[in-house]
């Protein structure tokens, strides 16, 4: 027995020393990609020689003697930190994930070159090659500067790509170009468009509930939420008109798409996910005087953050704020006379149109009575450790055909949008990165012409402003809510609104402007930008908080703006909770649950008990309410969506609304008696998913935030993910929450959308602004800055945005200096 305990022991020790020496290799290969920082680097490339200064956040300023090191630099840092974030994005960006990824990626690709994001990012470029020189040569000068730090560090790029060419065949790391950067753009256009989808979902409840349900159970935009410009405020145009596409034979269009679009999460923000907000609000209100501006762009949860910070200095040059890893120049800040921040405007771009294809030739479509040739693309996709795959692409005068080949007379969808003509977005970005003024800002954005986006505006002259830019279809017939029939030339489309019609303002009187994807303009616009905005919440509930800060003469401050960033009142809780006040129930648990909801001061803040009964009782109000009229239905509906909380909005001042009877029981039921069977309901949900104990089930229980790395961050093999990942973390806020963590009913209650920055910009001393991202600068796991600024945005809080040379100084702890 002895000797059998000294085996033991034995095997127990080597146990122990094979794990701490597994543990040394396995920290030596997860540090071996993490970049110099401090001291001298000798690159090849560069004219002359370029400082880069990082604060305790890890966040690079770079100064250069001129603008091609500036952008070669930035490129270098980019790579440093973010090369495996660029690497992935250039193979999403290209429809080239299979290389990575093997046969998992095959559906995402075959949709992405079916669209053909590679065919539009391939002639956007042609389009900078032969007319824009100027802004080719920073495109060129930043790929100039990724590639010196993929050749000097060809084999320690990323513990990503070493995990994943263990996993899969390596594949080759190849020279970043210009087409990289173009395709990232498409990217954004994609993820902050998705009108297609939209048109789909409204064909199949028409097909399946008819047109009237339909319209009911899709309300407009509401009366009683903010309109970003109406009418009284522009200039007076001319009107125009449209009328909606005749029926169509639902039941024969073909609806099989190629491959399944891909899943990104990056930015829609009308669906499970949220949004965007900004506002601006001019020095007659502000306690300096001078305007302050806000913004927080809310895109898919990810890892590392979508957003990088930097400073960029030259002649010539002198802007800080948040850029894309793959892109050069400042997407959202400020220069030293000018501050700006974005939302998404969330316009109808993309039209489906019903082709009628020729029964005796697949290959040949209608259109006016006569028969036209599809042209025919073969794309290529090449799959880590399998065979090439060669995907026909079908395209049509409205666009490529994004449905499988069935056999019989289905009719076939061809996707038209707006994105397919070349961009010049890189030339807006970097010509706002240099505005001076107010003019000058509106003339760079004529140029922003996909992804439209609503920018506000402040500058150190003391304007406030906002426009709309972006290349929006002027249709000759159809409201772009439905697919339309491509074969009659009827609902063609005859143009762009003419940027100077597009809607603006400049100082309007009552000092703010404020946008949150709601409604930009009323129905007296003469042009059709969307009849789909969000559903107005978080534009009434920052509207509200400024006008009580303001109220009487009153001045707002940072600190109010921080507020109103974090602020997780919902208010469609507002319209439910009184209604629950009167109610009483006999079973223990829903009567406790009743006695928690009194008093609630509606914030969705994790520790909060009623925060949590709210939200799951919301989910399965939708549910018992409409499930019975929608049957098969349902899941094309119910899912937390901003139409659906605009119905439920209506019905709280309705308790004679038909939808509140189930249908499937033999009597009338009243709104009391859903809303008791609604919590009830609730009860049994918490008993079964957290337990039975009523003070653990908090928001934060439910209500997590998990930042997930792609792709090994989704394996699903947890030692990976653990790797990659970060979370699960309790977190505030929820859907149509101005503190937006939107979260999908189909799991409850895991964040999936959120503040993917947040920033105030103070024009009256711009070293005094505030930002913060969700996780950290670096893109290598077990970095110090991989993780290290999630503590603050969990609580609301920031880091110093500083500007000026003398406060960058003071504020370094590494300094690399780049050399020829």
């Amino acid at each position: 027995m002895k000797i059998i305990g000294r085996i033991v022991l034995i095997l127990i020790a080597l146990l122990i020393i094979l794990g701490i020496v597994g543990g040394v290799a396995f920290a030596i290969v997860a540090r071996r990609p993490f970049p110099q920082t401090d001291g001298v680097l000798q690159v090849a490339g560069l004219q002359g020689e370029v400082h880069v200064l990082r604060d305790d956040y890890g966040i690079p300023h770079i100064y250069a003697q001129n603008a091609d090191d500036l952008f070669f630099a930035q490129g270098y840092v980019h790579a440093q930190d973010r090369f495996w974030q660029m690497e992935f994005w250039r193979h999403v960006g290209l429809g080239r994930i299979s290389e990575i990824v093997g046969e998992a990626g095959l559906d995402n690709d075959r949709f992405i070159r079916t669209i053909g994001w590679n065919r539009m990012a391939e002639d956007t470029l042609a389009m900078y090659e032969k007319e824009e020189p100027e802004f080719m040569a920073i495109m060129e000068a930043y790929s100039a500067g990724v590639n010196a730090y993929i050749e000097t560090h060809r084999d320690r790029l990323s513990l990503n790509y070493t995990i994943l060419s263990l996993a899969n065949e390596p594949w080759e790391i190849e020279p970043w170009t210009p087409l990289h950067t173009v395709a990232w753009g498409t990217v954004m256009a994609w993820d902050l468009s998705g009108n297609w989808g939209d048109e789909l979902r409204r064909a199949s409840l028409i097909s399946a509930l008819g047109e009237a349900t339909t319209e009911a159970l899709l309300p407009g935009y509401p009366a009683n939420r903010p309109i970003i410009a109406p009418s009284e405020l522009l200039e007076e145009q001319e009107e125009s008109s449209f009328h909606l596409s005749p029926l169509v034979d639902w039941p024969n269009v073909n609806t099989t798409l190629i491959g399944a679009a891909p899943d990104l999460g990056l930015g829609r923000g009308l669906g499970d996910l949220v949004g965007s907000n900004n506002w601006v609000v001019s020095g007659d209100h502000t306690d300096t005087g001078m305007p302050l501006l806000a913004n927080d762009p809310h895109l898919g949860i990810q890892m590392p953050s979508i957003w990088y910070e930097n400073g960029l200095h030259a002649p010539g040059w002198d802007v800080v704020g948040f850029s894309f890893a793959g892109v050069p120049a400042v997407v959202i800040g400020h220069n030293e006379n000018i501050a700006w921040g974005v939302t998404n405007v969330g316009p109808d771009t993309q039209d489906l149109y019903i082709e009628k294809t020729n029964p005796s030739n697949s290959l040949q479509y209608e259109y006016q009575g006569e028969w036209e040739d599809m042209e025919v693309v073969n794309e290529v996709i090449k799959v880590n450790g399998g065979e090439d795959v060669t995907l026909e692409v079908r395209l049509t005068r409205h666009g490529p055909i994004i449905n499988e080949v069935e056999e019989g007379l289905k009719d076939q969808l061809a996707f038209q949008w707006a994105a397919a003509t070349p961009s010049r977005l890189l030339r807006s970005v970097v010509m706002l990165n240099q505005a001076e003024n107010y003019e000058a800002f509106r003339e760079a954005l004529q140029y922003w012409d996909t992804a439209a986006q609503n920018v506000v505006y402040a500058d150190t002259e003391g304007n406030i402003a906002y426009q709309m830019p972006g290349r929006i279809p002027i249709r000759q017939n159809g409201n772009g809510l439905t697919p339309v029939p491509g074969w009659t030339g009827e609902y063609e489309w005859e143009g762009w609104i003419p940027y100077e019609e597009l809607p603006r303002l400049f100082n309007p009187e009552q000092g703010y402007i404020v946008t949150a994807n709601n409604a930009v303009v009323d129905e007296e616009y003469p042009y059709l930008i969307s009849l789909e905005w969000a559903d107005g919440n978080r534009a009434q509930r920052i509207t509200e908080m400024i006008e009580e800060a303001i109220a009487g003469g009153g001045q707002i401050t940072a600190d109010d703006f921080a507020r109103i960033h974090f602020d997780s009142q919902s208010l469609i809780a507002a319209d439910y909770v009184p209604l629950l006040e009167g109610l009483s129930s006999d079973d223990a648990q829903a009567q406790a649950a009743l006695e928690r909801l009194r008093g609630w001061d509606l914030q969705l803040r994790r520790d909060s008990v009623p925060a949590a009964l709210f939200e799951i009782f919301y989910m399965n109000l939708g549910r018992a309410v409409l499930a019975d009229e929608l049957g098969e239905a349902a899941e094309d509906y119910l899912g937390n969506g901003g139409s659906q909380r605009i119905l439920f909005h209506s019905l709280a001042g309705q308790p004679n609304a038909r939808w509140w009877d189930d249908t499937t029981t033999e009597g009338q039921e009243s709104r009391e008696e859903m809303l008791l069977k609604a919590l009830t309901d609730t009860v049994a949900w918490f008993e079964d998913n957290v337990g039975g104990d009523m003070n653990e089930w908090t928001w934060g229980a439910i209500h997590t935030a998990t930042f997930v790395s792609s792709p090994l961050g989704q394996s699903g093999i947890g030692p990976l993910e653990s790797i990659v990942n970060r979370g699960p973390f309790p977190a505030d806020g929820g859907s149509s929450i101005v503190n937006a963590l939107g979260w999908s009913w189909s799991e409850p209650a895991v964040v999936r959308g959120h503040p993917s920055m947040r920033v105030i910009m103070d024009v009256s001393n711009f070293d005094a602004s505030q930002a913060i991202h969700p996780t950290g600068q670096s893109g290598h796991p077990y970095h110090a800055h991989y993780d290290d600024m999630i503590d603050l945005w969990l609580n609301g809080r920031y880091h110093p945005m500083l500007f000026t040379r003398e406060a960058v100084d003071g504020a370094a702890v590494d300094h690399l200096t780049l050399t020829p």
